[in-house]
């Protein structure tokens, strides 16, 4: 693609907008139209992001430009559909959502505009012909992955999945449980077996395994640390742990960025990288499934910018090509 393709940014004040900028000002194929924040307009894109210091001059705007050719929502679950509903913006733009209110079958649609769940992993071609892309959740990503092969075969039954994540996944407002004090040599498990995602994660398992509908129960943990997931998921299945790492690398042969490990897996391998990890184990006919991502990252930002490339049809991993921070 010759050209830059232009892009806007609604949301751009918080964790979501702060990484997307980072990974976007470091993309070959992208020019950043403006960056909207209706708390810090007119202020210094770097006053807030402050390691983007020297990056960019850039100011957070106050108005919306049309002149551009995708619109990234980095705003609150529900805050998107309220944007769309207030601000027309023109049929040509594409947009990505990175709340969660467009990623279910039964609410992908506003006006003329239908979404389609964002999941490379899962449905790349529909990605790549699609007008709008709802992005995954970061705990729905890092445990679909970490199913995907198992449905595929129809191996999936009940299945039992913890996940601990840092504190970013809070977002950037301040609560009584995203307090240092609080967090500091902390854990804690929340919304036990109703956490929000799941309702998208029992949506792509079934796409795959048909019209059984697995019965996932999750419980998550809030973890003592910024950044990353580390989920845990444990299911019943007569095969073979060779067998079934076979199946693994098959699924995943073509897709760029997830990887799967028979050495055993930590969060230091994937954050900051646009990576997910898989390790599996295995006793008797019970088999954990580890998997682990970046949250900010594969969990959200990561995944959006590697929708736009497919949407676009650039190469998937060009802008994602990240370190990790493993020292």
């Amino acid at each position: 693609m010759s050209q830059l393709i232009k892009v806007g940014i609604i949301g751009g004040a918080g964790y979501t907008g702060g990484e997307l900028l980072r990974v976007l000002l470091r993309h070959p194929n992208t020019e950043i139209s403006f960056v909207h924040s209706t708390s810090n307009a007119g202020a210094l894109i770097s006053s807030v992001h402050g390691d983007l210091v020297g990056e960019t001059q850039m100011t957070f705007a106050s108005a919306i430009s049309q002149g551009i050719d995708v619109l990234f929502l980095c705003v609150g679950h529900g805050a998107a559909q309220e944007f769309l509903a207030a601000n027309p913006i023109n049929a040509t733009i594409k947009i990505i959502d990175l709340s969660q209110d467009f990623r279910l079958s039964t609410n992908d649609t506003i006006g003329d505009r239908k979404f389609v769940y964002g999941l490379p992993e899962l449905q790349k071609a529909a990605i790549q012909s699609a007008q709008n892309i709802a992005n995954p959740g970061c705990f729905a990503t890092a445990i679909q992955l970490g199913l995907l092969p198992l449905a595929q075969k129809g191996l999936l039954g009940e299945v039992y999945t913890t996940g601990i994540t840092g504190s970013t996944g809070a977002g950037q407002g301040l609560s009584s449980t995203s307090h240092f004090s609080w967090r500091a040599n902390n854990i804690q498990a929340y919304k036990t077996l109703q956490h929000q995602h799941l309702h998208e994660i029992t949506q792509s398992l079934q796409q795959l395994q048909g019209n059984e509908k697995p019965q996932v129960n999750f419980v998550p943990w809030r973890g003592d640390f910024t950044r990353g997931i580390f989920v845990t998921s444990v299911v019943q299945v007569n095969e073979s742990l060779e067998n079934l790492y076979a199946m693994y690398e098959q699924f995943y042969d073509w897709h760029p960025f997830t990887h799967v490990s028979k050495n055993n897996i930590d969060l230091k391998q994937v954050v900051n990288t646009n990576k997910c990890l898989i390790h599996l184990e295995q006793q008797g006919n019970k088999v954990a499934i580890h998997s682990v991502i970046d949250n900010l990252l594969k969990g959200a930002v990561g995944q959006a910018v590697q929708n736009m490339n497919l949407l676009f049809g650039l190469t998937e991993t060009i802008g994602l090509q990240l370190k990790a921070n493993y020292f």
